[in-house]
């Protein structure tokens, strides 16, 4: 039982990690104001897609955490 716990805590610091680097990279593109970044060219409609994924990521692996 423990080793599924040890999975379930790195799993979800793993998926937290994911999600706030998505999210800043959402946040980032959204007031790059249409110039690339990390060369990917996003404007201000396309970057709302990374920002939801990224706060699913999040939640989930916060939620990971703190029920394990």
């Amino acid at each position: 039982m423990e080793n599924n716990t040890n999975f379930r805590r790195f799993f979800g610091a793993s998926l937290t990690i994911l999600g706030i680097i998505v999210v800043l990279f959402a946040l980032i593109a959204f007031l790059s104001d249409g110039k690339p970044v990390m060369g990917l060219s996003v404007n201000k409609a396309e970057s709302a897609a990374p920002f939801i994924v990224g706060m699913i990521f999040l939640v989930t692996g916060v939620n990971l955490v703190r029920e394990a």
